[in-house]
C-alpha cells in the first residue's frame, strides 16, 4: 500500500511540475507537442526522495542482483546518488548500492574517464537510470560505455517513457527496459483532473 501511495505521489509530482503541453524540439531533433523536464522533480528534496525510495524498493523486489545504479550525466546523477544514500541506511539485508555516471564526452584532463564510479568492474550487475526516454540514443551510449568496462546491465529504468520508440530501440539491442510512468499514464491522469 505504501508503494501505491508513493507511485501516486510521483505521478502527481511529474504531472504538476515536469509535464507541459507545448511545442518543443527534443534532444533527438524531433518536434513534440509536449515536454517533460524531470529535473523540476529530481532536483527537489521531495521529488528525489520519493523517486529514490520507489526505485530502491523496485531494485530490492525485482532486480536483487543489482550492485550499482547510475546513468547519463546529468539526468541520472541526483537520483542515483539519492538511491545509493538510501540503500546505505536501508533496513533490508541487502548490501548498499554504489553509483556511477557516464559523461557525454570523456574528460579532457585527469584520468580522461568517460565513466566515473568507484566500484565498476568486470561482471558488476548494474541498473542504468535516466529521466526521460524518447529514442533511447543517449541511454544506449551510456549502456555501451559501462559494457565496455565489462559491467553487466541488468535493467534500464526511466522515470518517463515518452512512448516514441525508445523502449523498442533498446529492446532490439538486447536490453531489458522498464519505466515508472509513460506518456499514456500522464495523459490519463491529466484527463481526470
Amino acid at each position: 500500500m505504501e508503494m501505491e501511495k508513493l507511485y501516486g505521489d510521483i505521478l502527481q509530482l511529474i504531472l504538476t511540475r515536469a509535464y507541459e503541453r507545448k511545442k518543443v524540439r527534443l534532444a533527438s531533433g524531433r518536434e513534440s507537442d509536449f515536454y517533460i523536464d524531470c529535473r523540476r522533480v529530481t532536483l527537489t528534496a521531495e521529488g528525489v526522495h520519493k523517486l529514490a525510495r520507489y526505485i530502491l524498493h523496485l531494485i530490492h523486489k525485482e532486480y536483487p542482483a543489482v550492485k550499482a545504479v547510475g546513468g547519463p550525466a546529468l539526468g541520472a546523477v541526483p537520483l542515483s546518488a539519492a538511491i545509493s544514500a538510501l540503500s546505505y541506511a536501508s533496513p533490508s539485508n541487502t548490501p548498499p548500492l554504489d553509483t556511477f555516471f557516464v559523461r557525454a564526452e570523456p574528460k579532457k584532463h585527469g584520468s580522461g574517464n568517460k565513466v566515473d564510479g568507484p566500484t565498476l568492474r568486470e561482471g558488476l550487475p548494474l541498473l542504468v537510470l535516466d529521466d526521460v526516454l524518447t529514442t533511447g540514443g543517449s541511454l544506449l551510449k551510456a549502456v555501451r560505455a559501462v559494457q565496455e568496462l565489462g559491467c553487466r546491465v541488468e535493467k534500464v529504468l526511466v522515470i518517463v517513457d515518452r512512448q516514441e520508440g525508445g523502449r523498442e530501440n533498446l529492446t532490439r539491442e538486447g536490453l531489458s527496459v522498464a519505466s515508472i510512468l509513460t506518456r499514456a499514464d500522464l495523459e490519463q491522469a491529466q484527463a481526470r483532473r
